[in-house]
């Protein structure tokens, strides 16, 4: 009896380890397949973004081939153009060489024309050449040693100076003579465009060369359009970009005078690009604009500076400077 009991105990210690056993490998197992599921899930998503960024980056290549492939069919067909437009002139160089030969009855390889006849060809463009300028103010005439070209200046259709500079050719571009002022910057502009291209240098120094005459012009007609208004001698600098001169304005039996002052900032343009106008009496000037008080005694139109056939008129707001009652 004793010992049957002994043997139902242990049986009964074996069942209960084997429950307890049983059950924590079942929690186990239990705890085990969501990690494993967050892994699979995790990896899709993963291989998901991996594909999508794939897919986009092939799109941003194939749009970049696809504009490369656009931009070769352009230059393509420019390429093509410019094939044509040169056989077209090679054609029209030939066909012109030909007829320069027949004229004078020199029977020579079409190919390759003669020395000869290349310089002649030379000289006749240069003559053309010399005959354009002439059409916009330059002129010029070969000498011995180079060429002199003529500058003719004219300000609104008045015929005013020429300048000339005598370039010598052999054995560079150079200036042997010239009759430009010593305030225009002669100098500068042969260093950057006189080796390099000469029409260039040309309509530089016409440019500055018409600028200046203009300012001269202006300033010449100011003093004789204007001397019943203008006090004293108007004051100029050899370029003539800087005028100053003092005038009057006349208004119920009240003389007010004012100070202007005309600055030239572009060499290359006759008219002013800054005008500063001051009255020398205690009265504050308004020009064109608001006044911004309320006490305004007077007001008048003028004429302040005529250049030619333009006229620059400015309403000029006059009051005495007295505090508000």
């Amino acid at each position: 009896m004793e010992e049957e009991h002994n043997s139902d105990e242990k049986e009964n210690a074996l069942c209960g380890r084997s429950l307890t056993a049983a059950s924590q490998d079942g929690r186990e197992r239990t705890s085990a397949v969501p990690l494993a599921q967050g892994k699979v899930e995790g990896g899709v998503l993963g291989y998901l973004e991996m594909l999508e960024a794939q897919a986009h980056e092939l799109g941003l290549m194939q749009e970049e081939k696809e504009q490369q492939e656009k931009k070769l069919d352009r230059l393509k067909a420019r390429v093509q153009e410019l094939r044509a437009r040169r056989d077209e002139l090679r054609a029209k160089v030939e066909l012109q060489e030909k007829r320069l030969l027949d004229k004078e009855g020199v029977v020579t390889n079409p190919a390759r024309p003669s020395a000869q006849t290349v310089l002649e060809w030379k000289v006749k463009s240069i003559k053309a050449m010399l005959q354009v300028f002439y059409l916009t103010g330059i002129s010029g005439k070969l000498t011995k040693q180079g060429v002199c070209f003529c500058i003719s200046t004219a300000y609104e259709g008045t015929y005013l100076d020429s300048y000339y500079v005598d370039l010598l050719i052999k054995p560079e571009v150079k200036i042997q003579h010239h009759s430009v002022p010593v305030f225009i910057p002669l100098e500068q502009i042969a260093k950057k465009y006189l080796q390099t291209d000469i029409r260039r240098f040309l309509s530089v120094l016409s440019d500055h060369l018409n600028a200046y005459v203009g300012r001269r012009h202006q300033a010449d007609q100011l003093e004789e359009r204007f001397s019943d208004r203008i006090e004293g001698t108007l004051q100029r600098n050899s370029l003539c970009n800087l005028l100053v001169f003092n005038y009057t304005v006349s208004r119920d039996s009240k003389t007010f005078p004012f100070n202007v002052r005309l600055l030239y900032g572009d060499l290359c343009c006759s008219l002013p690009t800054e005008a500063i106008i001051s009255c020398t009496r205690k009265w504050a000037v308004q020009v064109s604009g608001g006044v911004g008080r309320a006490a305004i005694l007077q007001w008048m139109s003028f004429p302040l500076v005529q250049f030619g056939d333009r006229k620059k008129h400015a309403v000029i707001f006059l009051w005495e400077e007295r505090p508000f009652l």
